[in-house]
């Protein structure tokens, strides 16, 4: 597949999301210092979903498409040392929709992964661990890992 295919349909997805996004979330290209616009890289935004821990946090993230996209999926990232059962110490998501071996699919969009991102934040999948810290803490001390949530979410306050 040529990149040419990635890059439209990535023009295509970001036509769509500026026309509906879910309430809080960012989804944009990235913008060179000289102004030009990469549409295989993607900066966003994950708000924590209300009524959870990770609500009032909003959760920077990327995501890197490759030429083969949509055939294979994107790389998505939190920050280095993001606090996550399912996320790795390189702030790698591990989502099954984002394994290419899984559960990813062409039809899959943007949206879709984001959603899923966020859904994964409250509910993470203890079968498919990413960090040793986020998982113990998740499966053996839950109030503890509330907690650091909850701190995480403080340092990541809503965009301005």
């Amino acid at each position: 597949m040529s990149g040419g295919i990635a890059r439209g349909r990535l023009a295509e997805e970001r036509k769509s999301w500026r026309k509906n996004h879910p309430h809080g979330f960012v989804a944009k290209p990235e913008t060179g210092p000289d102004g030009s616009v990469n549409m295989m890289v993607w900066q966003c935004i994950v708000p924590g979903k209300p009524g959870t821990d990770w609500e009032d946090g909003y959760f920077p993230l990327t995501i890197n498409f490759s030429e083969d996209y949509p055939s294979k999926p994107p790389k998505c990232r939190f920050p280095q040392g993001f606090f996550h059962p399912n996320v790795y110490p390189s702030g790698t998501v591990c989502l099954s929709i984002l394994n290419e071996d899984s559960g990813w699919r062409p039809a899959i969009t943007v949206k879709q992964i984001l959603v899923g991102i966020q859904d994964l934040l409250d509910q993470p999948n203890p079968a498919d661990p990413a960090q040793t810290e986020g998982y113990q803490l998740f499966i053996q001390e839950p109030t503890e890992y509330k907690k650091r949530v909850r701190q995480q979410a403080k340092q990541y306050p809503p965009p301005v």
